[in-house]
């Protein structure tokens, strides 16, 4: 079997600004037609998204993909809740994790991987305002360093 291409829709930066994440996860969604249509243009968004584990059952809120053009009577909400498609056992392990203190689920990625709609999520805690500092000050000091290196090899 050849290698899978992963063509990439649609990301959260937000999360790993947000988050410290800790496990990811590759889920299959359940989707209607002109959604597929819809995200094959690149039409999703998952900025304000959220994931949320209920009678054994995993689904993403908020995940906005958009009404297909051609689609007519056949769309969707581009707002309603999608069920993401994972093992039992993956599901059990996740409750356990999220009934600790601080975890939670959030989407970071959507992608196609050959023909299928994936989504990636992660099993993430909340960072606090100072981590989130450290995590700028570290990225300028990188970006500092970059453009000094630049700059030194101009002349």
């Amino acid at each position: 079997m050849g290698k899978e291409s992963k063509k990439l829709i649609a990301n959260n930066k937000k999360a790993r600004h947000d988050y410290f994440l800790e496990e990811l996860y590759e889920t299959g969604v359940s989707l209607h037609g002109t959604e597929v249509k819809s995200l094959r243009m690149g039409k999703c968004s998952i900025k304000e998204a959220f994931v949320r584990i209920e009678k054994g059952e995993v689904y993403i809120y908020g995940m906005h993909i958009s009404p297909y053009e051609k689609g007519n009577i056949f769309n969707r909400d581009p707002l309603r809740p999608k069920k993401l498609l994972m093992h039992k056992n993956e599901i059990l392990k996740l409750q356990q994790k999220i009934a600790e203190k601080g975890y939670t689920l959030v989407p970071v990625e959507v992608y196609f991987k050959g023909s299928l709609v994936k989504v990636q999520i992660a099993l993430a805690k909340g960072k606090k305002l100072y981590d989130k500092r450290q995590d700028i000050a570290k990225k300028d000091a990188r970006r500092e360093a970059e453009r000094d290196f630049k700059v030194k090899n101009l002349y």
